[in-house]
């Protein structure tokens, strides 16, 4: 069974990229018994969703900064 932090790092890999059936089964039966490592994935996903939707409303704006005061 994998230990938290490496289910933490799963759950944000799983956001960029598709995970292996290995890394599948692992996390799956990790986070089934794990509270916390739950709420840690469903937070990433909030956050992703969020971020999503924040630079949609400004616009994809990667390279403008802030202006000086």
């Amino acid at each position: 069974m994998i230990r938290c932090i490496e289910a933490t790092q799963l759950l944000s890999e799983k956001l960029d990229r598709p995970l292996s059936k290995k890394e599948k089964v692992n996390l799956g039966i990790h986070t089934a018994m794990c509270p916390a490592c739950r709420q840690f994935g469903k937070h990433m996903l909030i956050l992703r969703d969020v971020s999503q939707r924040y630079v949609s409303q400004t616009g994809d704006s990667e390279d403008q900064t802030p202006k000086d005061r």
